[in-house]
């Protein structure tokens, strides 16, 4: 096995991201203090366009994994390839992290007992939706926002959370997308107690009125079409407003489209939605950050490539594996480098015919630069 170096970029880089020569966006970490959370706070990354004045906000924030014992591996860096998307759109987005996840304060208060003989999803949504609520009172007052015009956006347990935040709305909020929204799937294609979810999903559509998108993948193995339809027809039916997208098959999971992965497919999704509600922001996009001259794998195709150039401006820890039939897979954002790594080998020993090894990322130029912080 190879062993992996980290390069200097990475060792510069361990609140920051990937070293860029162009950079168009600031991001940075920082803690948004809430009644709940302690003195720890709420986990947090904002992403901005580097340019003078205020912007809208776009709060994202995070799914729950199955297995309790990896949320607290989760960080906001995870999601920093999505939030980058809403950034260079002209949005102040912030990836908030909610209590009982990663390194944020609190307990994880949002437990929807869902496998129970009495589950609670709509007190679950809406201690989720709490954390959000809070996070956007402060985030309102900072000089980088416009509170005028807030948008929250959430994946899987984080969409849920959303659908929840529109029936109690904080002032500004404008809009709100769920991308595979939804709580208590304990195994593929299993989701406890469904009947009460979709009762859930009714009672939040009888208190919520701000225009939604809702997303959800033909494969998706957490909350396939037929559910995903029982959840709008229960919301809307209550009187909420969604747009409702059954988009098609991704990859072996239709959850994981709401990713760096599946840019390219729900980026059109998102940015026709906002222009039906007169939310674009600019007429064009700002630039991604360009990563550093390190060569790729000799092994990889010209898409793998990309994929590695891409890899190369995100944020530690991160890893990179490849197989001598140029299968890859990797992982960012982690605790620690051996979390890291043992992912990036997971992801690419899943479709290899071989093992894979790490790849030895070289250092770039001594003058290297992190990228845009406050």
């Amino acid at each position: 096995m190879v062993t992996r170096r980290l390069s200097l970029c990475v060792m510069l880089l361990a609140l920051a991201t990937g070293c860029a020569r162009a950079q168009d966006l600031v991001e940075n970490a920082f803690r948004i203090p809430t009644k709940d959370a302690g003195k720890k706070g709420l986990e947090a990354v904002m992403v901005r366009p580097k340019e003078a004045g205020p912007h809208p906000l776009a709060v994202l924030t995070h799914g729950t994994p199955r297995e309790a014992s990896d949320r607290a591996g989760m960080s906001p860096w995870q999601m920093l390839p999505q939030a980058r998307e809403f950034a260079r759109r002209g949005w102040t987005t912030v990836i908030v992290m909610r209590r009982g996840y990663g390194d944020s304060g609190g307990g994880y208060d949002e437990d929807a007992r869902a496998c129970s003989r009495r589950p609670d999803y709509y007190d679950s949504g809406k201690e989720s939706a709490k954390d959000l609520r809070e996070s956007i009172a402060y985030l309102s007052k900072l000089p980088e926002v416009d509170p005028s015009r807030i948008i929250s956006v959430g994946i899987s347990a984080g969409g849920f959370a959303t659908v929840a935040l529109t029936a109690d709305p904080p002032p500004g909020l404008v809009a709100a997308i769920s991308f595979a929204g939804g709580r208590g799937s304990r195994r593929p294609d299993e989701v406890c107690n469904p009947g009460d979810l979709i009762h859930a999903f009714h009672a939040f559509g009888e208190k919520s009125r701000i225009p939604m998108l809702w997303v959800y993948a033909a494969n998706d193995h957490f909350f396939g079409p037929q559910i995903a339809e029982s959840f709008y027809q229960a919301f809307t039916g209550a009187g909420g407003k969604a747009t409702f997208i059954h988009a098609a098959a991704f990859r072996k999971d239709g959850h994981g489209l709401f990713s760096l992965s599946g840019i390219l497919l729900w980026t059109p999704m998102v940015d026709e939605f906002l222009k039906s509600q007169n939310l674009t922001l600019r007429a064009s996009l700002l630039a991604l950050p360009e990563p550093p001259d390190v060569p790729a794998p000799s092994q990889l195709s010209a898409g793998g490539r990309d994929e590695f150039r891409s890899f190369l401006t995100l944020p530690p820890f991160k890893a990179f594996a490849v197989s001598s039939d140029g299968h890859l897979g990797y992982a960012f954002g982690r605790r620690s480098e051996k979390d890291a790594e043992k992912l990036a080998k997971e992801h690419c020993e899943d479709n290899a015919h071989g093992s894979c090894t790490l790849v030895s990322v070289d250092a770039p130029p001594p003058d290297a630069k992190p990228s845009g912080s406050n």
